[in-house]
């Protein structure tokens, strides 16, 4: 008889798990966004490069193994670590079926990758959204060319872009550091590029060091400057980055932390807080006033209009989930590529270029879009359960989610 083998412990699963996500990382050029681990191990996937059948097979073992780790009366942070390298490992089994051919519809894609389905919404939905729009930007030509022309008014000039952008990272760090003991040494490199498919990157380098690039291929607004600083730097991904190294990778020795895959629960986690993270920074009117008083001096523009420029900008931003229906559609096979940049133009006022340039993002991150908009929902619901509108409460369990290893799925209060 042969004696069973002791239970695997969730460290040795881990191990296996990073090794096994830059395995992928092989396959999959987009696949893994960070790692900051031992570099043996990233050598060691360069030099010996796995089969997909293999890392497929390897996935499974993992997950068998993780369910049958034994954690014992552990506290509730060793609990949520076990779910979550189970959900990171069935996404990236279910990713790597994805590269060996398989194929799964938008929403089946982004329940396997991401832990959740986003809503479905009709063009009547939308359409009763552009009507309400439609009041506040009168004048002729057709509400995409007003919206066009009223929103080209607030485009920073592209020689004051990094001054207005340091000023609005300058504010976002103060306010996070209010709430938040970041280490000493954390910084990062802001760098300005062009021809990507995105508007800004997030690289976390380890070391709570990250490199973010901003995409000037189109006009960057005034609005953009603070999303970018809250979202790219504080308290968004560069923040996250920073908490998971000092508090799960350095502090609880957790080295599937070391490594960040794309397309995985921990994006929607990633995104949603990063996407919050902006509300959280500049609650109630606080947004408004520090553009109007800091931002708009700082870009040439006229700080009368920054009120007015924000009542439209809140109705075009209750438009979002038309990406959503656009790629939902597209990668479906409903709509071809020019259908789905209409939709985006027709239903999200996105101007034919930035329509073109979010396709072109859909075609690299398919269902990934999912993550900025229902992460978004899904953290502000999880955190005004437990903070209600309270701004030092929600800054608290803010801290606490971006410690942790909470999955989409346990964002859901129970109580909602």
């Amino acid at each position: 008889m042969t004696p069973q083998s002791a239970p695997m412990s969730l460290d040795t699963i881990a191990e296996a798990y990073v090794k096994l996500v830059l395995a992928v990382g092989q396959h999959d050029g987009d696949y893994v966004d960070a790692y900051y681990g031992p570099a043996e191990w990233k050598n060691a996937a360069e030099g010996a490069p796995l089969d997909l059948p293999t890392i497929r097979r390897r996935a499974a073992e993992l997950i068998t193994a993780v369910e049958s780790a034994s954690v014992g009366d552990a506290d509730e942070m060793v609990a949520l670590r076990r779910k979550y390298l189970k959900a990171q490992l069935a996404a990236l089994a279910a990713r790597v079926d994805m590269l060996d051919g398989q194929t799964l519809t938008f929403d089946e894609e982004s329940k396997a990758l991401y832990d959740a389905v986003a809503p479905a919404y009709t063009e009547q939905h939308f359409q009763k959204l552009l009507d309400e729009l439609d009041p506040l930007l009168p004048g002729d030509g057709s509400l995409l060319e007003r919206v066009s022309e009223f929103r080209d008014r607030f485009v920073i000039p592209e020689d004051k872009v990094d001054a207005v952008f340091r000023a609005s990272i300058d504010a976002c760090r103060e306010r996070t550091q209010r709430h938040f003991e970041l280490p000493e040494s954390e910084s990062f490199v802001v760098e300005y590029v062009n021809d990507k498919s995105w508007s800004a990157y997030n690289w976390y380098q380890g070391n709570f060091h990250s490199l973010i690039q901003v995409n000037t291929d189109l006009p960057i607004r005034i609005d953009r400057a603070v999303d970018l600083a809250c979202h790219e730097g504080y308290p968004g991904h560069h923040v996250y980055n920073v908490l998971l190294e000092k508090h799960l990778v350095q502090e609880r020795g957790w080295v599937e932390f070391s490594v960040y895959p794309l397309f995985s629960p921990q994006s929607l986690i990633a995104e949603g807080t990063a996407n919050y993270g902006i509300l959280v920074a500049f609650p109630g009117d606080e947004r408004v006033a520090f553009e109007r008083d800091v931002l708009f001096p700082l870009a040439g523009l006229d700080t009368s209009e920054a009120a007015r420029y924000y009542d439209v900008h809140e109705k075009i931003e209750s438009l979002d989930f038309a990406g959503n229906e656009a790629a939902r559609r597209y990668l479906n096979g409903e709509i071809d590529r020019e259908a789905a940049e209409g939709w985006l133009t027709r239903y999200a006022l996105m101007a034919p270029e930035r329509a073109a340039q979010r396709m072109r993002f859909v075609d690299q991150y398919r269902s990934y879009v999912i993550n900025y908009n229902l992460g978004q929902d899904l953290v502000r619901r999880h955190l005004e359960a437990r903070a209600g509108q309270d701004s030092a409460a929600i800054w608290d369990e803010f801290g606490r989610l971006l410690s942790s290893p909470r999955l989409p799925s346990g964002l859901v209060d129970r109580t909602l």
